[in-house]
């Protein structure tokens, strides 16, 4: 079948376009590259012509409630819109567990996602995950100043980003399904542990410092609102696996 993946050249985006192409599915890219602009909407009736199934991950990197929601809003209704023009019988977006009682600012935009899909009356599937693998390698990269590292104290059960995009794969080649079950990764990690374990593989020297941030976002991360249900599916790789192969 032929699948659009919003978000393609994205952690995870590259990790469903590959797993994809690896089951014989041909693959469309949304990106700007690929001359389809999501936020205006621009490229994307002729990007979907044929497509049967969009896969969206389409994300930023941002921590204010109102740009968040603004571009998933944005986002959504675009490729909804297309969608139906299209003829696409089915839309699968990526979401996060645990957001429903969270107020980070990043989660709010998740939240108008997952309603635009509910309301919108396109079929539609919603994967909820926990962060991925990779989640200590973005807080080096964005907030390492010289020999530190700082981190929010923070409760997580990561998940490796390619064990997502087999599930969000095998979801788009199904029937739409609304919200599905949520997929954690094998166990709970510390985030200030998880940081130093990457930096000690890639070869990095450095202090790492957990900061108990105030405020209700920061609260819901260290007190486990973001850990997954017991009704869970749980991925086998652990973040220790990861990051052995993590590169120097």
């Amino acid at each position: 079948m032929k699948i659009a993946v919003a978000g393609g050249t994205g952690t995870v985006g590259t990790h469903v376009v590959s797993v994809a192409r690896a089951q014989g599915h041909e693959v469309v890219v949304l990106s700007r590259s690929a001359g389809v602009d999501l936020v205006t909407g621009a490229g994307l009736d002729a990007a979907l012509t044929g497509v049967s199934a969009v896969v969206d991950v389409a994300s930023l990197q941002t921590q204010s409630a109102e740009a968040s929601t603004r571009f998933f809003s944005a986002v959504t209704t675009n490729l909804l819109a297309a969608e139906g023009r299209a003829g696409v019988s089915h839309h699968v977006a990526l979401s996060i567990v645990g957001i429903d009682g969270s107020r980070y600012g990043y989660y709010q935009g998740k939240l108008a996602q997952e309603r635009l899909l509910r309301e919108s009356g396109a079929p539609f599937t919603v994967l909820r995950a926990t962060q991925f693998h990779e989640f200590a390698q973005q807080m080096v990269a964005q907030l390492s100043f010289g020999p530190f590292t700082a981190v929010p104290s923070m409760r997580t059960q990561p998940v490796a980003a390619r064990e997502v995009a087999t599930r969000l794969v095998a979801l788009a080649a199904g029937a739409p399904k609304g919200r599905v079950t949520d997929l954690a990764g094998p166990r709970e990690e510390n985030l200030a542990r998880m940081v130093r374990a990457y930096l000690r593989a890639t070869g990095r020297h450095g202090l790492v410092m957990p900061l108990r941030l105030p405020g209700a976002a920061f609260v819901s991360m260290r007190d486990g609102s973001l850990l997954p249900g017991a009704d869970a599916d749980l991925g086998s790789q652990t973040y220790d696996e990861w990051v052995a192969t993590a590169q120097r």
